[in-house]
C-alpha cells in the first residue's frame, strides 16, 4: 500500500476573511474575536474527496488525532493510524512531531492542509527525506508546493507513480504584511509532486523599466469610465493601488478597499464589512476591480480571502474587472479562482478579460478546478 502522512493545521486560513492576512501568533486569538470560522477542515475533505476510489483503496494513512487528521479521515472512511496525539490547541511545534512520527513509519509522502506557514514546519522538521504536497487552506500561499486548488490535491494523490521534483517554501513576515509591507522570503527547497497544471507557481513580484508606465495606461484607462456612483471594491497589490495613486486617492497596498465617489469609504475591510456596504447600497452597480497574483495568476483566494463567494455573488461575475501589465501577464500564463465555493467557481469559469493598457484587453482562460 501507499504510505501517506497526513496532517491539517486546524486554524490556518481563518484570519483571511476578517483581514487579519494570516493566523500566525496571537492573530488567531483576534481571528476568533471577529467570528472567524475554520476552513482547514472542509479544504482538506474536498481533496481527499477527489482520490480516485480506486487509489483510495491503497492508501494508508498516517495521522493525528482529532481535527489534527484522524476526524476527516473516519468521516470520510479512509484507512488510517494515529500515530500523534495533537492537544486540543495545536502549534507549529505539533505540526513538527507528527512529521517526525510519518518518518519513522517510512511514508511516501507527507500531504499537510494549511498555508505558508505550515508548509514551512513540514519541510523544517522533514528535510527533504521525502516529498511534500499542500492542501491550500491559509491566507497567503506563495510557495510551490502547494495544489491549486484542494481538488487538484487528490487529483494527485491519484498518480499512481507521480514525478518528484523541487518546489520553493516561502512566506512572509505577517507583522510587516497587516503593516502593508510585502516581505517574502526563501525559507527552504522541498521535493513535491512534478504537475505543472496541478502545482502552483512561486509568488514573483515584477519591475522593469516598462512596468510602471503600463500601470499608469491602465490608471487612465479606468480614469475615463469611473463614475461617482458605483462602489469599486479595490484588491490588493501594486497594480491596483497604481490606479487610485493616478486618482489621487490613497489605497492601501495589501488590503481591501472600497472607493464611491472618486475616495476611500472603507480601508481595509474583511467580508462582514464588504457585505454591510453592499447591502446598504442594494441601489448602486459594484465592480471588483482585482490584479492576478505573480507567476501564480490567482485573481481569488489567495492573499484577498476577504472577497468571498459571498461577495463575488452579490457584485457578479460581470462586474469583475481584471487587470495586469503586459509583463506580468506574459509570466502569467494561466489565471485561477480559488474561492472555496463549487457554485461560484462554476460560474466564474471560462474565458475572462484582462485590462493590460489603456483601452487594451486580452482573453485568458480562467481555471477554477
Amino acid at each position: 500500500m501507499k504510505k501517506i502522512g497526513f496532517l491539517i493545521n486546524p486554524i490556518a486560513g481563518m484570519g483571511g476573511k476578517v483581514g487579519l492576512k494570516g493566523t500566525d501568533n496571537e492573530a488567531y486569538r483576534k481571528a476568533l474575536s471577529l467570528g472567524a470560522k475554520p476552513v482547514s477542515t472542509h479544504r482538506a475533505e474536498t481533496a481527499l474527496e477527489n482520490i480516485s476510489p480506486r487509489s483510495a483503496r491503497e492508501i494508508l494513512f498516517y495521522t493525528c488525532s482529532g481535527k489534527m487528521g484522524e476526524d476527516v479521515l473516519r468521516e470520510l472512511g479512509h484507512k488510517y493510524d494515529v500515530v500523534y496525539k495533537a492537544p486540543e490547541e495545536t502549534t507549529s511545534k505539533d505540526t513538527a512531531r507528527a512529521c517526525r512520527e510519518f518518518l519513522k513509519k517510512s511514508v511516501d509522502l507527507i500531504l499537510f492542509c494549511g498555508g505558508d506557514g505550515t508548509a514551512r514546519d513540514v519541510a523544517d522538521a522533514v528535510k527533504n527525506e521525502v516529498p511534500i504536497l499542500g492542501i491550500p487552506a491559509g491566507v497567503k500561499m506563495s510557495s510551490s508546493v502547494f495544489s491549486v486548488t484542494p481538488e487538484a490535491a487528490g487529483e494527485l494523490l491519484s498518480i499512481d507513480e507521480p514525478e518528484i521534483t523541487d518546489g520553493e517554501v516561502l512566506d512572509m513576515d505577517e507583522e510587516e504584511y497587516r503593516r502593508g509591507r510585502l516581505r517574502v522570503k526563501l525559507y527552504a527547497v522541498a521535493h513535491t509532486i512534478m504537475a505543472p497544471d496541478k502545482i502552483q507557481q512561486s509568488k514573483s513580484v515584477f519591475f522593469g523599466d516598462g512596468e510602471e508606465e503600463s500601470k499608469e495606461e491602465i490608471a487612465r484607462f479606468f480614469q475615463e469610465f469611473m463614475d461617482d456612483e458605483t462602489l469599486y471594491i479595490l484588491g490588493p497589490g501594486s497594480t491596483v493601488k497604481s490606479i487610485c495613486d493616478f486618482l489621487g486617492v490613497e489605497k492601501t497596498l495589501l488590503g481591501v478597499d472600497v472607493m464611491r465617489g472618486g475616495r476611500i469609504i472603507a480601508k481595509d475591510v474583511n467580508e462582514e464589512k464588504l457585505l454591510e456596504i453592499l447591502n446598504s447600497h442594494k441601489d448602486s452597480e459594484a465592480v471588483i476591480i482585482i490584479s492576478p497574483i505573480g507567476s501564480q495568476g490567482f485573481i481569488f483566494g489567495r492573499g484577498n480571502q476577504q472577497i468571498s463567494s459571498d461577495v463575488i455573488k452579490k457584485v457578479g461575475p460581470e462586474n469583475i474587472l481584471v487587470v495586469a501589465t503586459p509583463q506580468k501577464l506574459r509570466q502569467t500564463p494561466v489565471l485561477y479562482a480559488d474561492t472555496g465555493d463549487k457554485k461560484v467557481n462554476a460560474m466564474l469559469k471560462g474565458k475572462i478579460r484582462v485590462i493590460t493598457g489603456y483601452r487594451m484587453a486580452t482573453l485568458r482562460e480562467l481555471i477554477t478546478d
